[in-house]
């Protein structure tokens, strides 16, 4: 399908899927515009790529539905410069939307293979910016810390103590928070050392595996 139909497709989603349902932020509407969704998911789903709902990329895993992608980068108020930590790389597009925004992105995945995918994807797709680790994700990434944003994109039982330890003073990290089959998103905000903690409704993602997470 010719690039200039797969754009129409992308502000289709974005009109329908996103800012129809609240999201406002223009930087954020104009990353999901531009992002080219269709290049982070295999093949054989590229024809859905569009579409309102999460789809599978191999290993157990997946992308997000385009909306919780829009949310959960609001929520995460990306300002151009700021370091972010993604936990869970999947197939590399939460982290080409971030990088979009202006943010210098690492991003961690424990599955070599899904890491390997998520930087072809990236680098087909253009992005620069990001830098794809293997490990343990719910251990964070503390030689680059502190981080302005957090972004984890797999289910937490609980927040990691890690990942609130990295965070800089003013820094934002959003999470999908509860049990396996059914979550609830949180944004947390250090202020002055302190954690505050604001919900936005359920959601459902696969587990994060780890020593902070769910056991593997």
């Amino acid at each position: 399908m010719p690039e200039d139909q797969r754009a129409g497709e992308r502000n289709a989603m974005v009109d329908t899927q996103i800012a129809a349902r609240g999201v406002r932020n223009p930087r954020v509407l104009q990353a999901m515009r531009t992002v080219p969704r269709h290049l982070f998911v295999p093949a054989a789903y590229e024809s859905a790529a569009y579409r309102d709902g999460p789809l599978p990329i191999g290993h157990g895993q997946t992308i997000s539905q385009p909306y919780i992608v829009a949310l959960m980068t609001e929520l995460l108020d990306i300002s151009p410069g700021d370091r972010v930590l993604e936990v869970g790389a999947g197939s590399g597009y939460q982290a080409a939307v971030l990088a979009t925004l202006g943010a210098e992105v690492i991003t961690i995945e424990r599955i070599p293979e899904v890491a390997a995918l998520a930087e072809e994807n990236l680098r087909n797709a253009g992005v620069h910016g990001v830098r794809v680790v293997v490990a343990d994700g719910s251990e964070g990434y503390p030689q680059e810390a502190p981080y302005q944003a957090i972004l984890v994109t797999a289910a937490t039982p609980r927040v990691p103590e890690p990942l609130i330890s990295q965070m800089a003073e003013g820094g934002r990290l959003v999470a999908p928070v509860g049990g396996r089959d059914v979550q609830e998103l949180v944004r947390l905000v250090k202020r002055e050392g302190r954690v505050e903690s604001t919900f936005f409704g359920g959601v459902v993602f696969v587990p994060l595996l780890g020593r902070h997470g769910w056991e593997v």
